[in-house]
């Protein structure tokens, strides 16, 4: 038996197992990755943010704020289409301390008021004088109660510096939760 044949036998075995090791590093996360998307498996169910997203490219004209304002910042829009009661009241409110609450980061975002119907009168001299940064916005009723994404109650959104509606809470959501979410969404935007 010739040594040099015999030398070059297991080195082609060799060859092999390293071609379909190569193969498996590139080719198998590919596989495995496509077959979790198709089949669900291994995709987590919990999610980082708190309110409801809204996902489907809807801007504030969706739910009736025409008025667009001239700054390029992120907004806490309270929507009231059946008049500011006490919910709508405790979310003014929410929104300017989630605001306050942003610190070195307050510049980058407002907080605003779109009513479908005229406030009354002392709570309006109350946001005059309370509330002197809260701007205020027209709110179309007709076009609200349209959008599936609009429930009838008073409503808190974050709506990004292009005008697009980014999360929506109730008005029992938690301010820390929502200030939570605004920050990490002011963390990871290069705008506004």
């Amino acid at each position: 038996m010739n040594p040099t044949i015999a030398s070059r036998e297991p080195k082609r075995g060799r060859g092999r197992l390293q071609l379909l090791l190569i193969l498996a590093v590139v080719l198998g996360p590919m596989l495995l990755a496509s077959a979790m998307y198709r089949y669900g498996f291994w995709v987590p169910q919990t999610r980082s943010y708190h309110g409801v997203l809204i996902a489907n490219g809807q801007d504030r004209t969706a739910i009736g704020v025409t008025t667009a304002t001239a700054e390029r910042r992120w907004e806490l829009l309270v929507t009231a289409p059946q008049g500011c009661e006490a919910q709508c009241q405790q979310l003014v409110y929410l929104a300017r301390q989630i605001n306050i609450g942003l610190a070195r980061e307050a510049a980058r975002a407002s907080h605003a008021l779109a009513s479908a119907t005229t406030l009354d009168a002392t709570y309006e001299q109350r946001l005059r004088r309370e509330y002197p940064q809260l701007q205020r916005h027209a709110l179309d009723a007709t076009i609200y109660a349209g959008n599936p994404e609009a429930p009838a109650e008073p409503q808190l959104w974050i709506v990004d510096p292009h005008g697009n509606l980014v999360l929506r809470y109730d008005a029992d959501a938690e301010g820390k939760a929502i200030l939570d979410d605004l920050k990490y969404l002011l963390k990871i935007s290069q705008i506004g």
